[in-house]
């Protein structure tokens, strides 16, 4: 009997329970990207705080006398908590771009959060020295990367842009050393400026273009992005900006 009530509770149990219970997962996603900020930003929960406690204050008392209590300060609450971790999530971008700056293969690291409508392909060219020249194929047309040391990658981006001339036809080729000096693109900031810049190609031209680049690529060896601490690919990356 007891067999076969046991048999019955597990009967009646769902199979798929434990979809319900608390995602574990994501809860310790947070809890590392948390760590990760608090390297370089000590006073990162204070912040937070600050800004719940600031937010929940300000439309808290603005919802008690427009909407009442019932609504306006739980909508309040809410708010605050979403406001909250929009400022977390932009702390932890930077952290993870801070963790990546100035190491071999930072700029490749950025670049591959651009995600539908752009192609990008890391070490399309590169030196000895790890100086390397990454490529970018979206709606602005070309955009050559180049990381390294600048006078030697000014130099590898020129050769690549008579390189890319070739087959670019009609589309626009522009170039970008990324870097903290004067001229320089932080990496940052990189997928920011590219995004940025005006669109000069259609779609379909897009393909034609990245047809070409292929046949372009075929005749060349790939380069040896550096491995290790920096991701090269736009789920290491985001696995970074999340703290994993």
């Amino acid at each position: 009997m007891l067999g076969k009530k046991k048999d019955k509770e597990a009967a009646a149990t769902p199979s798929g329970a434990t979809a319900a219970a608390p995602p574990r997962g994501r809860i310790r996603q947070i809890g590392q990207a948390y760590k990760l900020t608090k390297r370089h930003d000590k006073r990162i929960g204070w912040k937070l705080l600050g800004v719940f406690v600031a937010v929940a204050a300000v439309l808290g008392f603005a919802g008690f006398v427009f909407l009442g209590p019932w609504i306006g300060v739980p909508t309040a609450l809410l708010s605050a908590l979403m406001v909250t971790m929009i400022v977390f999530g932009r702390r932890v971008e930077r952290a993870a771009y801070a963790q990546v700056e100035g190491r071999p293969g930072a700029a490749a690291a950025g670049l591959q959060m651009l995600r539908r409508g752009w192609d990008v392909k890391p070490g399309v060219a590169f030196t000895k020295n790890q100086d390397v020249v990454h490529r970018v194929v979206g709606r602005p047309g070309i955009v050559l990367v180049g990381e390294g040391n600048p006078a030697r990658v000014r130099n590898l981006l020129t050769v690549e842009r008579r390189k890319h001339a070739r087959v670019a036809g009609e589309a626009p080729i522009t170039e970008i050393v990324a870097g903290d000096d004067v001229g320089e693109v932080p990496v940052r900031k990189l997928v920011k400026r590219v995004r940025k810049l005006p669109k000069k190609i259609s779609p379909s031209d897009m393909t034609d273009l990245l047809a070409r680049l292929r046949a372009l690529d075929a005749m060349r060896p790939q380069a040896p992005i550096p491995h290790g601490p920096v991701p090269t690919s736009a789920k290491g990356m985001r696995r970074m900006m999340q703290g994993r």
